[in-house]
């Protein structure tokens, strides 16, 4: 095998989609584990669904997760353009040869034509009309600038077979393939003509691409064979399912990388993810870095049936990424959802972030876990009720009571000292030390559960709030201990 050649052609039409990225990660996979160049192509020749900015979209998802073409239109190469639109003339040029050698033809059938062409089931195949035109005839029409496509000629006896590295060999017959439209109207190509031109004239060794181009390749070997070319392998990949029959689509939710960046997931591990959607390494591990996943990728790992996305599996992987930050990058990424909650402003996001980096799977998950803090309100005395620590309303109350003036004596208010203080409260009281801290817990926050012990939290609302806490608390269950 030569040097390998793979490429990702994405058009430039909006956020990048999950599947696509995959495909992209796939092809720099592939090339990079057997030592060769991965090429980045704009098919940009159908302008009506061009969105601004979305070149630069392309750049950054991939940048992001550390993808680096080789050759593309910003990194340049001895085989550019690599823009589809600044290389209509190309196209051209080749139709040409197809229409000199009999496997193109000028067709001038104009709409209400094609349409009289569906059959009762309003499916429209043509018919070759204009593929018996006298030279004569073709001649006038362009000189009198008779609109027209370029198809191309189908042979209609015969077999076209392929070999694709995932599914083996395909073969169909040629009377099934439709002369397919090369060149539109308005002089643009079609991508199921432009992808051949470029990637033979780009030297791309290995096509990968979703399975849903199957059917149509075909129709691309008979276009190399028609030119003498070598044709490339073909690996089609299976699609990203949202369930057993529904491919993964923006109109069930996210299914853009930028929609799950933006809910906290992390680079590393959105690719890591989607890596194992479609292919499976050997042996039990999951987590891979992208350095890793050259290293560990094939072909045959690659799965002949679609894999279901699966948000949970994915939270929990990012999870894993997460814990393994340096606190400092941590809170980097964190910083942005203290200041979209509650306690903007409020309390030490550090602290906060040293008992949250272990519990959360995402970052969107912070405003949520940090709001009970906030949400201090009186406290129902059958919530003191603690069945593992023997406690109930009036059992509390002596702890808090007990507890105050050892911890207004605490200085400094830290959470060592705080730690040190509820251990001499339970020695004092004869207490479990953890029937402490519960009823404490409760009593700083009115949460039975939360992120962090009493010890924590403490240090984080300070002295004078914990104590104003503490007394409130008391209040409370005194309050609801008198005779109504």
């Amino acid at each position: 095998m030569g040097k390998v050649r793979t490429r990702f052609a994405p058009s430039p039409t909006g956020y990048m989609h999950l599947g696509n990225l995959r495909t992209a990660l796939y092809a720099y996979l592939f090339a990079k584990k057997h030592g060769g160049d991965f090429i980045l192509r704009l098919e940009d020749t159908d302008m009506r669904r061009y969105v601004p900015g979305a070149v630069e979209v392309i750049y950054e998802t991939l940048a992001a997760v550390g993808i680096k073409a080789d050759e593309g239109p910003n990194e340049g190469g001895p085989y550019g353009p690599y823009v589809q639109s600044q290389r209509l003339n190309i196209y051209r040029e080749y139709a040409e040869k197809l229409i000199a050698s009999g496997h193109a033809y000028y067709c001038f059938c104009d709409k209400e034509r094609l349409e009289s062409l569906r059959d009762e089931k309003g499916l429209a195949r043509y018919d070759k009309h204009c593929l018996h035109l006298s030279p004569a005839e073709i001649e006038e029409k362009l000189k009198s600038g008779v609109p027209y496509v370029i198809r191309q000629n189908m042979p209609t006896e015969g077999v076209t077979e392929f070999t694709d590295l995932v599914f083996g060999k395909i073969a169909v017959e040629n009377r099934e393939l439709e002369d397919q439209i090369l060149i539109k109207s308005d002089g643009y190509p079609t991508y199921n003509y432009a992808n051949v031109i470029d990637d033979h004239l780009m030297a791309i060794t290995h096509v990968m691409r979703g399975d849903e181009y199957i059917s149509s390749t075909p129709k691309y070997c008979l276009l190399y064979q028609a030119f003498g070319w070598e044709i490339p392998q073909y690996i089609h990949l299976t699609p990203i399912m949202r369930d057993e029959t529904h491919k993964l689509s923006k109109r069930d939710g996210d299914a853009y990388f930028a929609d799950f960046v933006a809910k906290g997931y992390l680079n590393e591990a959105i690719i890591n993810y989607i890596a194992l959607l479609g292919w499976s390494p050997k042996g039990e591990r999951e987590k891979f870095s992208i350095t890793e996943l050259i290293e560990h990728f094939s072909i045959e790992g690659l799965q002949k049936s679609g894999s279901i996305f699966d948000e949970n599996k994915m939270k929990w992987l990012n999870g894993e990424y997460i814990r393994e930050l340096p606190f400092d990058v941590f809170m980097e990424y964190a910083w942005p959802y203290f200041e979209k909650s509650k306690i903007k402003g409020l309390y030490d996001y550090r602290k906060f972030g040293a008992l949250l980096q272990s519990r959360i799977d995402i970052f969107s998950e912070i405003p949520e876990k940090v709001e009970f803090i906030v949400d201090f309100k009186e406290i129902p005395k059958e919530a003191y009720v603690n069945k593992k620590f023997k406690i109930n309303p009036e059992g509390a109350a002596v702890i808090l009571k007990k507890s105050l003036p050892f911890l207004e004596k605490v200085d400094p208010w830290t959470e060592e000292r705080l730690h040190e203080t509820i251990a001499a409260i339970a020695a004092a009281g004869e207490w479990k030390t953890g029937a402490v801290y519960s009823v404490l817990r409760l009593a700083l926050t009115a949460h039975a559960v939360t992120p962090g012990g009493s010890a924590e939290l403490g240090a984080i609302l300070g002295r004078e709030e914990s104590l104003r806490r503490l007394r409130q608390a008391l209040a409370w269950l005194k309050q609801s201990e008198l005779p109504e």
